[in-house]
C-alpha cells in the first residue's frame, strides 16, 4: 500500500490568508459604492466582536420615497376621533410598531407623529395610550446594529423603546417636526 502513496509533499505557508478572486472583486466593489464597514466605539466584548460592532447602511434606506401615512388614518374613524379630540390635524407619520415595556414585554402599537405631538395607540382596544408633546422630547437614540431599535428620550416622563422597519423615516420626520414646531433641532445619538 505504501508504494501507491505520493512521494511528493507540499508545504503550505499559513502566515498569509489566501486571497481569492471573489474577495478582491468584493473589496473593489465596496470601494466603488462607497460602502466600508467601520468599527463602532461601542462597548462590544471580545467574543462578540466578529458578529457585532459594525454598522452597515442598508441600500434601501438611502434613497427611499417616504409615504408617511402607512395606515391611511383618514379611513380609520377611531384614529381621527383621537386626533380631533387633541386638536391635531396633520399626520406626518403613522405606522404599526413594537413597543417594549420596562419588564421587557413586546406590545403592538400604532405610532402617529403629527406636527405637534407623538401618539401611541393600542390597535386592539382602539384607545390612546400616550400623547407626548414634541417640545418634551429631548433626543432620540438609535441602535448601531441593523435591528430597527430606537428610543425616544423624554426627561419629564418615562422613555420609549420601540422597533420599526421604518426607523430612518421616523427619525427624519421627528427631526423635521421638532425643527418646525419649536425651532430647535432634535439630538440624534
Amino acid at each position: 500500500m505504501n508504494r501507491y502513496k505520493a512521494q511528493r509533499r507540499v508545504q503550505i505557508d499559513e502566515s498569509e490568508t489566501p486571497k481569492y478572486d471573489d474577495d478582491v472583486q468584493d473589496e473593489e466593489q465596496q470601494e466603488e459604492n462607497g460602502i466600508r464597514l467601520r468599527p463602532s466605539d461601542s462597548n462590544v466584548t471580545e467574543d462578540q466582536e466578529p458578529f457585532m460592532g459594525f454598522k452597515a447602511r442598508r441600500k434601501a434606506s438611502l434613497r427611499r420615497e417616504y409615504k408617511g401615512d402607512y395606515l391611511d388614518v383618514p379611513s380609520r374613524p377611531f384614529l381621527m376621533k383621537i386626533l380631533q379630540k387633541q386638536g391635531d390635524k396633520q399626520v406626518l407619520f403613522a405606522d404599526k410598531v413594537l413597543k417594549f415595556t420596562s419588564s421587557g414585554k413586546m406590545k403592538r402599537r400604532i405610532l402617529m407623529i403629527t406636527d405637534f405631538a407623538i401618539y401611541i395607540v393600542d390597535p386592539d382596544t382602539d384607545a390612546l395610550k400616550r400623547r407626548i408633546a414634541l417640545a418634551a422630547v429631548d433626543k432620540m437614540c438609535l441602535s448601531e446594529l441593523s435591528d430597527n431599535f430606537f428610543a425616544i428620550i423624554i426627561p419629564t416622563e418615562y422613555d420609549l423603546l420601540m422597533a420599526s422597519t421604518r426607523k430612518t423615516e421616523i427619525v427624519t420626520v421627528l427631526v423635521e417636526a421638532t425643527k418646525s414646531a419649536s425651532e430647535y433641532e432634535l439630538e440624534v445619538v
